[in-house]
């Protein structure tokens, strides 16, 4: 069956009176084919006028939504020859993020990204997408590995935000994180990142720190969850819509500050509606991307990447 989030209820109900139609027989004057053909054309305006029109608290659901498209999904579409890299060669294997090398149209690369999971066993097991120490340390890893063969490095992000329970504060989760975004922009390789549903807090930026910064039309891209930032400030997690609202975590804000370079379009109603076409058109974007970073000096792509940060916060929303 179908998730469909609160907003999207009218369109729902729609749907399900198309469901039971296409179940019926034509009855006396009544065509059904025609019926529907009506229904679906309502369905599908109530559906552009819907997501013509997300609020931010709304673009946050939609990101969250479990039936996205994920890392696996992504990998297992674009990439052939995938071959996974684990551990942190000093604690142990993070199955929050994923990475490894492999094919992307023809091209080795290092994938590195999160992944959720898409059901309960798997969400619980690579813990939501929460990221502990040795996952970081492990993208480490990876980066530097890549560094030293001279791949480009694509890393996917999902993640609500480094995971924060006491072991993982033990073992020097901001410190991780820390050095994972030193990593990013020490490497004299290529690195785009996108954002391809939830970018939360240092967990994102641990493997965001890049020459590219692509982002889906309904990702959002924060500093703190919307419920984080709503108890620091009023205490309570029901002004999560309002924090929301004042955060500019949208693709569209967040271009306009200068914080992403490119937001790819996703298909009316989000990716979760059809993700194969999602997936096809990121990766067209990641085509683009590592194409025009393709051929420039070790030294410039760092260089560029560091002033590329320095220069974020000078402009701001008109």
């Amino acid at each position: 069956m179908k998730t469909f989030l609160d907003f999207e209820k009218p369109i729902a109900e729609l749907e399900g009176k198309i469901e039971e139609l296409r179940h019926l027989s034509d009855v006396g004057d009544l065509n059904i084919a025609d019926e529907v053909t009506k229904l679906t054309n309502k369905a599908q305006r109530m559906l552009r006028q819907t997501y013509e029109k997300l609020d931010p608290w709304q673009k946050v659901q939609v990101a969250r939504h479990p039936e996205r498209p994920h890392f696996g999904d992504y990998v297992k579409a674009l990439v052939t020859d995938f071959t996974p890299l684990a551990g942190d060669r000093a604690f142990a294997e993070d199955a929050a993020i994923i990475g490894g090398i492999g094919r992307f149209r023809g091209r080795s690369c290092m994938i590195i990204g999160h992944e959720k999971g898409n059901d309960t066993a798997s969400r619980v097991r690579h813990n939501f997408g929460m990221a502990r120490p040795e996952g970081y340390r492990k993208a480490i890893r990876l980066m530097e590995m890549a560094d030293r063969f001279r791949l480009p490095v694509v890393t996917l992000v999902d993640t609500p935000g480094a995971y924060p329970g006491v072991g993982a504060e033990e073992r020097g989760q901001a410190e991780a994180i820390a050095r994972a975004m030193e990593a990013c922009l020490k490497l004299r390789v290529p690195l785009v990142s996108v954002i391809i549903g939830e970018g939360g807090s240092g967990g994102a930026i641990a493997l965001a720190t890049s020459n590219r910064v692509l982002m889906m039309e309904h990702a959002i891209y924060s500093v703190i969850s919307p419920e984080g930032c709503a108890s620091i400030l009023w205490r309570s997690g029901e002004y999560a819509q309002t924090a929301a609202e004042a955060m500019r975590l949208t693709a569209q804000d967040l271009l306009k500050l200068g914080i992403i370079d490119t937001i790819v379009r996703e298909p009316l109603g989000g990716a979760h509606r059809k993700p194969e076409d999602a997936i096809l058109a990121l990766g067209d974007a990641l085509d683009e991307a590592l194409a025009s970073l393709r051929g420039v000096e070790g030294g410039a792509l760092k260089s560029r990447r560091r002033e590329k940060f320095l220069e974020m916060g000078k402009k701001g929303l008109s």
